[in-house]
């Protein structure tokens, strides 16, 4: 079941998402530690998927450029590949046109197989840096400001279909 985070589900929501960090570390890169309730608290919109009671997956949304703008997805190791983080993803996307956005961007690893790759998979694409707006481009500063540049990235979109 995916529903809007409740107040309640703040410490689940932050034990999945360094949960999920700890797949970047198994994999060899070194980021710098976070604090998952930053983005909680600077999210539009934070959706969480429950199985057996307990949140077991999170996506964090803004607006930036008026685009819905994934700023976090993660999974529950525990409850990765059942198609969570999918459906996750088709969430967001219902609820960015819900919201009259024709688009979703976020910013991933290119190449990290559960980033760029999983995301190509479920109809995005690279963003070229031309068709960036001036919140995009400042996500990003944020970002190499925060030292997460540590393989490369890149800026990806969905369109959405118009309704």
């Amino acid at each position: 079941m995916i529903r809007p985070m409740v107040p309640g589900d703040v410490n689940n929501v932050v034990e999945v998402s360094l949960a999920a960090d700890a797949l970047f570390a198994e994999a060899g890169l070194e980021l710098p530690p976070d604090d998952p309730r930053d983005v909680i608290e600077h999210a539009d919109r934070v959706l969480v998927a429950v199985a057996g009671g307990r949140v077991c997956g999170l996506a964090a949304t803004v607006t930036l450029d008026g685009a819905t703008h994934l700023e976090q997805i993660a999974v529950h190791p525990g409850h990765g590949r059942r198609g969570i983080g999918g459906a996750l993803v088709e969430a967001v996307c219902a609820n960015a046109l819900d919201d009259g956005h024709d688009r979703v961007t976020l910013t991933t690893f290119e190449d990290v197989p559960w980033n760029g790759p999983w995301y190509e998979r479920r109809g995005f694409g690279a963003l070229p840096r031309a068709r960036w707006g001036p919140e995009l481009e400042r996500q990003w500063e944020i970002e190499e400001a925060a030292g997460i540049m540590v393989r490369p990235r890149i800026a990806m979109v969905r369109a959405l279909p118009v309704r």
